[in-house]
């Protein structure tokens, strides 16, 4: 059984930074697509950032040059460097995987669409990141 388990999250001021952890378990595919999904509240889902099984990454244009999405596969965690954090990044970050879904993947550039057109398989439970000002 797959799971993706999120933590790191918590509350900083504007300007301060938050690495976001994401251990995963049950996931034994070589070749995958992972990435960070967030959730304002009363706003839609969002893809930041992401990265496949070959470490080739790409980022949402909201978080470019501020986020970094890495992995580290012997432990089999994702993680998310959150840095220059401004109030319009309080949301709620999921983690989520796919084996046989690349359209996060396919680019350097994550446009905005809604996140269920990216058909991940497997989520997290998501972890709350408050940043005030």
């Amino acid at each position: 059984q797959v799971q993706l388990v999120e933590s790191g999250g918590g509350s900083v001021q504007a300007g301060g930074s938050v690495r976001l952890s994401c251990a995963l378990s049950g996931f034994f595919f070589r070749s995958y697509c992972m990435g960070w999904f967030r959730q304002a509240p009363g706003k839609e889902r969002e893809a930041v950032a992401a990265i496949d099984s070959d470490g080739a990454t790409g980022y949402a244009d909201s978080v470019k040059g501020r986020f970094t999405i890495s992995q580290d596969n012997a432990e089999k965690t994702l993680y998310l460097q959150m840095n220059s954090l401004q109030p319009e990044d309080t949301a709620m970050y999921y983690c989520a995987a796919s084996p046989s879904h690349f359209f996060l993947c396919l680019q350097s550039y994550i446009a905005p669409r809604p996140a269920d057109y990216y058909r991940m398989d497997y989520w997290g439970k998501g972890v709350l990141v408050t940043v005030s000002s």
